[in-house]
């Protein structure tokens, strides 16, 4: 029997009502305890307004939203079958022989497309937002704002000198940097004096990076007023390492899913790792898949009849299996940065291994 389209229309939106409930829920809750966790590492810092903690918190909720989406799937899922089963609507629908598979066919339709919208339409929304919120956050809270930038031309580094000499700040421009050998090429140092007037010029065929110096090669030293000057070599005093600037770069949550893939190129060009990056971009692909698998797994906690007792003991077990999921998510990911793992096979493990256990799970109840 083919299921009716009033039938799919009436149990989707059972399910988005139940999903867009749950995930608001989680949200307040997780923001509730973001405001808690940022008064508190703002209690030992001066002059954070009550403002801007608000501000901090309210940027991070599109983030929260996304990431807390197929968790909310999970409740919200468990919630419209449990009411369905308990008004008896699905037993209905059974005896008129609609199968467990046609009447979870509106719930995947709705959560792929949900999926899909998430990766698509709100994670770059959410990437801008959670920018403005590492911006205002390494302004009042961790005092260390971005000091790189990465362009299909190179990569720009900017290395504040706090000490008492004229030397304000030191930008550097590189072609191009080998990690294992700690080895920049094809760079240009501009120095500026603390009043941001320009000092020098050092251009440099190549250069290493060594403990708390930039070993420049073949130097062109321009001095504003005087003829260049060549030099064999030339130390840079520096703070930076590569963990440094490794570190420094746009964290693959600030970045929307359309610009990853570009900026994956532009980073592995400058000869740094894009794992972190590539890993985000394959689970946003894998996130619609991950959310239907769990929309099995909710199947299989909620669909025993009320009669037969013993519902508040499968609601229980369904909540820890998010909980394993979120586990599970987690350690797969941490394998698959550190490259221990394929990247593809990290991001689209826990979508698939859900999804099969899920299956499995849903033909063994019905089919025994």
């Amino acid at each position: 029997m083919k299921l009716p389209w009033t039938l799919f229309q009436y149990i989707a939106r059972h399910f988005l009502l139940a999903i867009l409930l749950a995930l608001f829920g989680l949200v307040v809750i997780s923001t509730l305890i973001d405001i808690v966790e940022l008064i508190r590492r703002a209690s030992g810092k001066e002059d954070v307004p009550l403002g801007v903690i608000l501000e901090l918190a309210l940027l991070r909720i599109p983030y929260l939203a996304q990431k807390l989406t197929p968790y909310a799937v999970l409740v919200g899922s468990m919630m419209a079958l449990t009411r369905l089963t308990r008004t008896h609507e699905l037993v209905v629908a059974r005896s008129a022989g609609v199968s467990v598979w046609q009447f979870l066919a509106p719930a995947l339709a709705v959560v792929m497309t949900l999926g899909v919208f998430m990766a698509t339409v709100f994670s770059p929304f959410a990437a801008v937002l959670l920018l403005r919120y590492e911006h205002i956050e390494g302004k009042y809270l961790t005092g260390t704002p971005s000091l790189l930038s990465i362009s299909s031309s190179g990569l720009w580094l900017r290395q504040i000198e706090d000490n008492e000499g004229n030397v304000g700040e030191h930008i550097i421009y590189t072609m191009r940097v080998s990690q294992s050998s700690m080895a920049f090429s094809h760079v240009i140092v501009f120095t500026y004096n603390k009043d941001k007037k320009f000092i020098e010029r050092l251009d440099a065929d190549n250069a290493k990076l060594e403990p708390g110096i930039l070993h420049l090669y073949k130097v062109t030293r321009s001095v504003p007023g005087y003829p260049p000057q060549m030099l064999p070599d030339y130390l840079l005093p520096t703070t930076l390492t590569l963990t440094h600037i490794q570190d420094s770069f746009a964290s693959p949550e600030t970045m929307s899913f359309w610009h990853l893939p570009s900026f994956i190129t532009m980073l592995e060009a400058a000869g740094f790792s894009a794992l972190r990056h590539r890993l985000y971009w394959h689970s946003l692909l894998a996130n619609p898949f991950l959310m239907a698998g769990t929309v099995f797994v909710a199947a299989v906690f909620s669909l025993r009849l009320p009669r037969r007792g013993k519902i508040g003991l499968l609601v229980v077990a369904g909540i820890i299996s998010g909980f394993l999921l979120h586990f599970f998510t987690d350690i797969v990911f941490a394998l698959g940065s550190a490259g221990t793992l394929p990247v593809w096979l990290a991001a689209w493990t826990p979508a698939i291994v859900v999804a099969m256990i899920g299956a499995a799970l849903l033909l063994h109840l019905e089919d025994g």
